[in-house]
């Protein structure tokens, strides 16, 4: 009893002088602390794990955090049975390993195996020391310390993250991504004795370099563990190649990888929702493309997946490696005027407020809006135009027609709150510039505005990574939403119907837009699944003569697509219950019921939202009611007036055309719409003739104005109309009066004049002149 009291007393005494001299280690030589200064790479990943781009730290070291749970148990297995079978038992030193080691240096005159234990191989990582005799006692006391200061668990998770790999890769992690491009999670039998065994000498064994002499200690490595592993299984991964691809950055994402690492603010590991293969496969196309283009231009695109809202590919720039095409400009996130891409939420909203429907009637004609006359993008006019046709074709007039109406502080506003960041010109406010590019905003905002289109409604903002929440505004109704998508993709009904084909191309409904002067070029479009958007142009805003939308923005639109699984499902989508078809009438624009079948001008096959089918918008030049009444001789079928009539009459009940648009119906229309010449009988109230005419300026004539002073006034005269003229000078009303009154013309500026004078019957003259400066 008494002896086993003294062996007590020993090891007490014994375990106490142990803890004093580690004690007295921690005061005088304190252990390094991991990490302070060796800091990890930061790594992007993509969805499936694979690396997008990595940053190294600053000695341009690639060390990649990792976890125990986050590495292949086949690589601890082969780590621990070739490394330190007695890891897990023993206290940072082995001394039957120490002793074995010794006795064969001195026997040999040189290494034969090596006697250091995992924490020992941890300790010199994070204490280098000389491989001398003082060296190994510092290495021996640096491992108790850590086994004083960690878990067994701790020090083998240091050993993951630290150990040499061969040239700049440090930590299993690294190397698994570096030679294998594939995380260490994933590692196979032949793989993880390799990673195992190319610490003992990483610079000498290389699987890059010398995958012979990797080889052999790999296939050592696999024979000490055919007793765990089994016969069968050692075979098969001897029988592996070894082979490892040339390290080098991996390059996939590179300007959204730099954005998530500037937003992470210091996270070592940022996973994304990038698809590996789509973006490889979008980045190819795009420095395809890019070799047809001029020098310095560029290209992006953004995809995202309307389910989740997850972008599964990010081109900032067309080619990350070409400098002279502003390779490091990332133009997803660049504020850029966006030309024609916000027409589609303009007529979404007002479809919602009540103000049109798919076919109402609109005028592509010269206009003045309070001072503001847009044009169109081929300087044309189209006449009479539905909002599908409108839409379609991108006609900037009778965009601003819609807009006005809807006012454009409303309609920025609907878009801010729909999460579209509008970025005005410093001292500007919302105004009709705004629908055709007079504002500034985002690829990505656009993405997000535009999957509305194919979510009900919804717009989501892009997600980059996968613990962002979900964020999801409400743009537009759901059957707005359906109306306008179906126009982008088909035409809407009245074009189906003329084209019976356009039912079948269902899958994409895309948009363009070209900013002024060329600068930008864009096409967003969407599908079921996916939300795409392009720009192209000239990040430092030089203008592109010839860029525009439809000729090489929309092409590759359609080509990423083309890459995109999941794309086309080849369902027909059915209406939301609110959205009902209807035919309606022109120049009305209300539905064909009895009462307006006389009135009928045209009929179009219109979608309908909420069963509303407003009119036609009231006439900006002319006021009145759209419907009117006129007398014809029943005899002759001529206009008369029941003052002068001789005979019967019939009464006839009319509908009124825009005064702008009159001057610009087809012939056939005008014939069948508009009154008749005036009959004989009363040429003593209206004069017989058949039209009117402008005189004092002809048409085409150049008018040289002087460069000092003011120009007079040209005063024009009409015949064939003593009565009510509107004259009207490009698209805006300026005055109207008795035909036998001479009209004042002033040219303030050089420039073109579109002169058009207009009476009460629909009869018309118009003449264009151009005013320059003399030289």
């Amino acid at each position: 009893m008494a002896k086993i009291k003294r062996r007590r007393r020993r090891w007490l005494a014994v375990g106490i002088v142990m803890v004093l001299i580690l004690l007295a280690l921690d005061l005088l030589f304190p252990l390094p602390q991991p990490g302070r200064d060796s800091p990890y790479a930061v790594v992007v990943l993509a969805r499936d794990g694979s690396p997008l781009r990595a940053f190294p730290d600053g000695q341009h070291v690639w060390r990649h955090p990792v976890k125990i749970a986050d590495v292949s148990p086949l690589y601890l297995e082969a780590l621990v049975a070739y490394e330190d079978k007695w890891f897990w038992w023993h206290p940072g030193v082995n001394p039957l390993a120490l002793m074995r080691a010794g006795w064969q240096w001195m026997v040999h005159g040189r290494v034969i195996s090596g006697g250091s234990t995992i924490t020992m191989q941890v300790a010199r990582m994070l204490d280098p020391t000389p491989r001398t005799i003082t060296g190994k006692l510092r290495q021996i006391a640096r491992a108790l310390q850590l086994e004083w200061h960690y878990s067994k668990q701790g020090i083998l998770t240091l050993y993951l993250n630290y150990a040499p790999m061969g040239g700049v890769l440090e930590g299993v992690e690294a190397a698994s991504r570096g030679y294998l491009y594939k995380p260490a999670k994933r590692l196979t039998h032949a793989e993880a004795a390799l990673l195992a065994v190319l610490p003992q000498a990483p610079s000498l064994m290389r699987p890059d370099r010398y995958p012979a002499r990797a080889r052999t200690a790999r296939d050592k490595v696999l024979r000490r563990l055919e007793a765990k592993w089994g016969l069968t299984i050692v075979a098969d991964a001897l029988t592996e190649p070894v082979y490892a691809q040339r390290i080098q950055e991996p390059l996939l994402a590179p300007l959204l990888a730099e954005r998530l690492r500037k937003e992470a603010k210091g996270q070592l590991r940022i996973d994304s929702t990038i698809d590996p293969a789509a973006q490889a496969m979008l980045e190819g196309l795009l420095a395809d493309r890019a070799g047809s283009l001029p020098p310095r231009v560029s290209l992006a695109t953004l995809v995202m997946d309307n389910r989740s809202l997850e972008v599964v590919a990010y081109a900032g720039s067309a080619d990350f490696a070409d400098d002279q095409r502003f390779a490091h400009v990332d133009m997803v996130q660049a504020s850029r005027s966006p030309g024609s891409t916000l027409k589609p939420f303009l007529y979404g909203f007002a479809l919602d407020e009540g103000l049109i429907h798919s076919e109402s009637l609109l005028s592509d004609v010269p206009q003045s809006f309070s001072g503001y006359q847009p044009g169109n993008f081929q300087q044309s006019f189209h006449g009479a135009v539905s909002v599908s046709e409108a839409l379609v074709k991108s006609l900037n007039v009778p965009a601003v027609e819609v807009l006005e109406r809807l006012d454009p502080v409303r309609f920025s506003g609907l878009l801010q709150s729909s999460g579209l960041t509008l970025n005005y010109p410093r001292g500007a406010s919302p105004n009709l510039s705004i629908i055709l590019g007079g504002v500034g905003t985002t690829l990505e905002d656009l993405v997000g505005a535009y999957s509305s289109f194919a979510r009900k409604g919804l717009a989501g903002k892009p997600r980059f990574i996968p613990q962002q929440p979900i964020q999801e505004r409400r743009v537009m109704s759901e059957g707005a939403a359906f109306i306008v998508r179906d126009i982008l993709e088909t035409g809407g009904p009245t074009a189906k119907a003329v084209n019976s084909a356009a039912g079948a191309q269902r899958g994409i409904a895309w948009k363009t837009g070209t900013s002024f002067g060329f600068r930008d070029a864009w096409a967003i479009g969407v599908s079921d699944h996916y939300t795409v958007g392009v720009w192209v142009g000239r990040p430092d805003g030089t203008p592109n003569p010839g860029f525009f939308g439809a000729n090489v923005a929309s092409p590759l639109l359609v080509d990423v697509f083309s890459i995109l699984p999941e794309n086309r499902t080849g369902k027909i989508r059915q209406p939301p219950s609110e959205v009902t078809q209807a035919l309606i009438c022109w120049p009305l624009g209300t539905r064909l019921i009895d009462e307006t079948a006389p009135l009928c001008a045209s009929q179009r096959t219109a979608w309908v939202l909420g069963g509303v089918a407003p009119p036609t918008f009231s006439d900006r030049l002319r006021s009145g009611s759209a419907r009117y009444t006129y007398y014809l001789n029943k005899e002759n079928g001529k206009r008369v007036s029941p003052e002068c009539a001789r005979g019967p009459i019939v009464k006839i009940e009319a509908a009124r055309w825009p005064a702008a648009l009159e001057p610009w119906l087809e012939p056939g229309l005008r014939a069948k719409t508009l009154p008749p010449e005036w009959d004989e009988t009363c040429d003593k109230l209206y004069r017989p003739e058949a039209g009117i005419k402008i005189l004092g300026l002809t048409d085409g004539e150049k008018i040289r104005r002087p460069n000092t002073g003011t120009m007079p006034p040209v005063k024009l005269e009409v015949r064939g109309q003593p009565g009510k003229v509107y004259w009207m000078v490009n698209g805006q009303m300026i005055a109207s009066g008795k035909g036998t009154m001479a009209q004042p013309i002033r040219f303030n500026q050089a420039g073109r004049y579109d002169i058009t004078a207009l009476d009460d019957q629909g009869r018309y003259d118009r003449i264009s002149v151009s005013v320059i400066e003399s030289q």
